[in-house]
């Protein structure tokens, strides 16, 4: 919270370099296990060998977790230099070299998990397990480093974005008018930041706490925001077609893209809905849909507030 009510630029410079170094980690260790592999292709990942329905549901959870937040580039508006081309830049750019690189790690971490006879899905760290079938066991404490340095700059990332929503809420009297208030010489959104930042704290804090350990309350508390994230992006795929139409720069596919994607969100949904999983990830879905509805409840009386004091005026 005290570096992202400060200048975010330096913290997150510094990071991007410790990311790259780890990425760089990652793709000797992939590299190497490929090499001792063999150029081939691995037939069984190809024909989806040993896939269930329920292990693709919560797997398909935990990867549209793993692959979100390319966005939040866009919350940075005016922040950013030369806007208009430089978040569309990222956000592309951010979504296809993520996807190309989470799909080769997955191919690689299959391919390497199967070499040694261990499961990939009870691994808490399969990079580890990864960088000791490559041989260079060193690299796998590396990486160790490089995914604390990750977490740390992924929740640095999320309070930033969380902070910038919560000041426009501010700014449309959607929440209190004292989350406008910025830094003086920073000019960032702080109690913003200190409201997003004890949120996502809270929940981690008190599960812990509790004896929760860490792959439950990562599994459990990224299950919940991906839930969040698909009715988020399902939306926007309704709203850009009428946007763009309302703009004047509708073109063919600006209809046909945002509705495969509406429709692959709507199945992620109802594919983690029905049948209801077992345990605590049975639970989660309507822990959710108790929170959307609290939160539409309050933008419906705001809004309605406003506009009775708009008719008194």
């Amino acid at each position: 919270m005290w570096i992202a009510s400060r200048d975010v630029k330096i913290s997150a410079r510094l990071m991007l370099c410790i990311e790259a170094v780890s990425l760089l980690v990652i793709l000797t260790v992939v590299s190497l296990v490929l090499a001792r592999h063999g150029l081939h292709v691995d037939r069984e990942q190809l024909q989806l060998h040993g896939m269930t329905g329920s292990g693709l549901r919560l797997g398909l959870v935990m990867a549209l977790f793993s692959f979100v937040g390319f966005e939040s580039a866009t919350t940075l508006g005016a922040e950013a230099r030369n806007p208009l081309q430089t978040i569309p830049r990222a956000v592309n750019q951010s979504a296809i070299i993520a996807g190309v690189f989470f799909t080769i790690c997955a191919y690689t971490e299959v391919l390497g998990f199967h070499a040694v006879g261990q499961d990939l899905g009870t691994s808490q760290a399969s990079m580890h397990v990864l960088a000791g079938v490559a041989g260079v066991p060193v690299f796998g404490t590396l990486i160790d480093v490089g995914v604390l340095v990750s977490m740390f700059a992924g929740t640095l990332a999320c309070i930033t974005a969380a902070a910038r929503v919560l000041l426009l809420m501010s700014h449309n009297g959607m929440v209190h008018t004292s989350l406008r208030e910025t830094h003086v010489r920073h000019e960032t959104p702080v109690r913003s930041i200190l409201v997003t930042g004890t949120a996502t704290l809270l929940p981690v804090a008190v599960l812990a706490a509790r004896g929760a350990s860490g792959l439950d309350v990562y599994g459990w508390m990224g299950s919940l925001a991906t839930y969040g994230f698909i009715v988020t992006y399902a939306l926007v795929c309704l709203a850009v077609p009428r946007y763009l139409r309302g703009h004047g720069v509708s073109q063919r596919g600006a209809s046909i893209i945002p509705a495969l994607a509406f429709s692959a969100m709507l199945l992620a949904m109802i594919g983690n809905l029905y049948p209801v999983p077992e345990g605590p990830y049975g639970k989660l879905p309507y822990v959710y849909l108790v929170y959307l509805m609290a939160g539409m409840l309050w933008f419906f009386t705001t809004r309605r507030k406003e506009s009775t004091e708009s008719t008194e005026g």
